[in-house]
């Protein structure tokens, strides 16, 4: 029996392939769907299930267009209902993997349909369950993303407390826990860096799983602190859940060679917003008028999750050479299937073409620190408040990238703005958001607060809540 997790560190999330005497199972797959194919077809195994632990919101599962290559049923637990052919699978339903069991174990709670499947080897021995997002490393799902008009934060919360009590604690400890997701994802509050644990220690050290918690206590605290979900999630729910056009279709719509004639056209007759991927410095140093920059080598898809709220707006794209394909396949990840082109030569041929194109005022700590003691610097900080509440500059007005589309009111072009953030990545996409939106007085601080601290300008390690947007 082979089982191998397939872990994706952009979208914090992990898929999962279990191989057993020439049959294997996927478990909530990513949308680019061949790795699994090829994974099977190397090991000489044909896949026999598609298992989807719920309705995901942070991405697009690759389960319809894995079913269509495969021919392999799409799993899901009971109560769920999707719009397409599905095995409906009942509460402790056994699937046999060649000599392996993978037993259905539905637990409500992080959303009504979410299941745990529990794999046993084949001496029929309990051997790890793939908890989705019912239980992760250190955390719990979150159980306000499948509210309804009958069916509160607390109702699901109180759901998920008697599937974790009555489903995974009374596994044995050495039961190994698969999660759905890792540190970074939006689906919990605090989850770990690690990618999988035992049951026994997860008793001993998640909060979820006290022994002596009760109820009331649960709710409390599953409940307590939780931010408000990106805007994406509830259409990549919606796609999970009623299908959507095949990964190749994004695919070769997104990858339209554009020259840069064409693509200054297409910009113009669509209405197209233009994302350069390439790194926050190249960027500084030219890219193309009005184009927003989210690069390939951060939380791309997230953040092009969180930002761009128009999921059906058509996108141009500007990559490094060679990166057009994975920029478009993560982009299909989180539901955006609207590219329709890139950049032929990247920038280097728009710049060599002739046409305009637009810099970001870019400086060192060092030289911010020489505007900060001469009390000439309005400062925001583009962290989390978690991160701004714990240290900053002294006077640094915080206002997350996450929230900057409804902060436009706290910018003017009347007075000098230095924004930051930790390391430079969210800067620049603020930076550059608000020059597509007309604001030109700002200035990127490279290396963020991490180089800012090596300074002599003053910072803080507290900050009155109330101060926070």
């Amino acid at each position: 029996m082979k089982v191998e997790q397939i872990y994706t560190g952009c979208l914090a999330h992990g898929a999962y392939y279990i191989e057993s005497k020439g049959e294997a199972v996927i478990i909530d797959p990513l949308r680019d769907y061949k790795p699994y194919v090829d994974k099977a077809k190397a090991d000489g195994a044909k896949i026999k299930y598609i298992l989807e632990t719920h309705f995901h919101a942070d991405f697009v599962s690759g389960h319809i267009d894995l079913a269509r290559a495969t021919g392999a049923p799409i799993v899901f637990g009971p109560t769920a209902a999707p719009e397409f052919d599905a095995h409906i699978a009942k509460d402790n339903e056994e699937l046999k993997v060649g000599d392996a069991t993978i037993v259905v174990l539905h637990t409500p709670g992080h959303t009504m349909e979410s299941t745990t499947f529990l794999l046993r080897d084949e001496e029929g021995k309990d051997y790890a369950i793939f908890s989705g997002d019912t239980l992760f490393i250190g955390d719990v799902g979150r159980p306000d993303l499948a509210v309804k008009t009958d069916l509160t934060m607390e109702d699901l919360a109180s759901h998920l407390y008697d599937s974790l009590r009555n489903k995974i604690m009374p596994l044995a400890d050495d039961v190994i826990v698969y999660p759905g997701h890792g540190a970074g994802s939006a689906c919990g509050k605090n989850l770990s860096d690690e990618t999988w644990d035992t049951i026994g220690n997860q008793k001993r050290t998640n909060y979820a799983l006290r022994e002596d918690m009760t109820r009331e206590e649960f709710i409390k605290e599953v409940t307590d602190g939780l931010m408000t979900p990106p805007q994406y999630f509830p259409e990549n729910v919606r796609m999970n859940k009623m299908g959507y056009d095949s990964f190749e279709v994004a695919l070769e719509t997104g990858l339209q060679s554009l020259n840069p004639e064409n693509f200054e056209a297409a910009a113009n007759e669509w209405n197209a917003l233009i994302l350069d991927t390439r790194k926050a410095g190249t960027f500084a140093e030219g890219h193309v008028p009005n184009s927003i920059n989210i690069g390939l080598d951060g939380d791309f898809a997230p953040w092009v999750g969180a930002l761009i709220t128009d999921m059906h707006q058509p996108i141009l794209l500007v990559t490094e050479k060679g990166r057009e394909e994975e920029a478009v396949t993560r982009l299909a990840r989180v539901g955006y299937d609207k590219s329709i082109g890139y950049l032929d030569g990247g920038f280097d041929s728009w710049k060599n073409s002739g046409k305009d194109f637009s810099t970001v005022n870019s400086i060192t700590a060092e030289d911010f620190a020489i505007a900060v003691a001469n009390n000439n610097a309005r400062v925001v900080d583009v962290r989390k408040p978690s991160e701004h509440q714990s240290e900053h500059v002294k006077g640094a007005v915080n206002i997350p990238l996450d929230f900057l589309n409804s902060e436009m009111s706290a910018f003017s072009n009347n007075e000098k703005t230095y924004v930051h953030c930790a390391g430079g990545y969210r800067s620049m996409t603020a930076v550059s958001i608000l020059q597509a939106r007309g604001f030109h007085n700002l200035i990127d601080v490279q290396g963020g607060f991490n180089k800012i601290k090596e300074t002599s300008v003053p910072v803080s390690d507290y900050v009155c809540p109330s101060t926070l947007v």
